[in-house]
């Protein structure tokens, strides 16, 4: 006996996820739910909450969708090249809202506002990545900067060359960050000592180092929070 395939129509209204969205809010969705919204429709013996529910299973839930490129969701059985360019572009939407800032400079007050910015921009790197934030004497963003890409070392990291985009633009002040591809943001031994180097060169300098930030998976390790390499002096 064949078994009947139940399509998102034939569900009560009330449990329909776009239903449930415009009644609850997005924030009230599984992210099974949203998936299966910009899905739109499944696939033959799938409804689209099977659907979506198989590729975060395939993918490894958000951690792996936020990281897979073109080619890989396209060699996801019911993902042709029209839903998985949906899905991308809903993926970079969501990343450049994290980093959209209303004023022209963004003011950073407080670790997790510089923390929320390289999230977006490196939490879901395959690779290591090191950036420089900008700031001027208001702690405000001018400039952004990728000086390392690839598998990164922090104890080769050179300081001169952190410092030279910053005496080139007049900073006040920088925040270096780099990400842990592995998703954990627990600060290495050679992070620790890198930030200690930059910390005594940036007084030299009269540039202040206000943080440097281990970015993971949607998590991030301040390390003037830990104090760590911002020792005294």
């Amino acid at each position: 006996m064949a078994i009947k395939h139940v399509t998102v129509k034939e569900m009560p209204k009330e449990d329909r996820p776009r239903e449930r969205l415009a009644r609850l809010g997005p924030q009230a969705l599984s992210t099974t739910e949203l998936l299966a919204i910009l899905l739109r429709v499944g696939v033959n013996g799938e409804n689209v909450l099977t659907l979506a529910s198989r590729i975060l299973a395939e993918l490894e839930d958000l951690q792996g969708l936020a990281r897979v490129d073109f080619a890989r969701l396209v060699a996801v059985r019911g993902l042709g090249p029209a839903k998985a360019a949906q899905l991308l572009a809903a993926l970079e939407l969501g990343r450049r809202v994290m980093v959209y800032a209303p004023d022209p400079r963004e003011q950073i007050r407080e670790p997790e506002k510089a923390a929320r910015m390289l999230m977006a921009q490196l939490g879901h790197q395959e690779q290591e990545h090191f950036v420089v934030l900008y700031l001027d004497t208001r702690n405000q963003v001018l400039d952004s900067e990728t000086l390392y890409k690839g598998s990164l070392n922090t104890s080769l990291v050179r300081v001169a060359e952190v410092f030279r985009g910053a005496v080139r633009r007049n900073c006040a002040a920088i925040i270096v960050g780099h990400n842990h591809p592995s998703g954990n943001p627990e600060p290495s031994a050679e992070d620790i000592a890198l930030t200690r180097r930059l910390v005594r060169a940036g007084k030299l300098l009269e540039i202040s180092v206000l943080d440097h930030i281990v970015v993971g998976y949607n998590r991030y390790v301040s390390l003037r929070e830990r104090g760590a390499g911002f020792e005294k002096q």
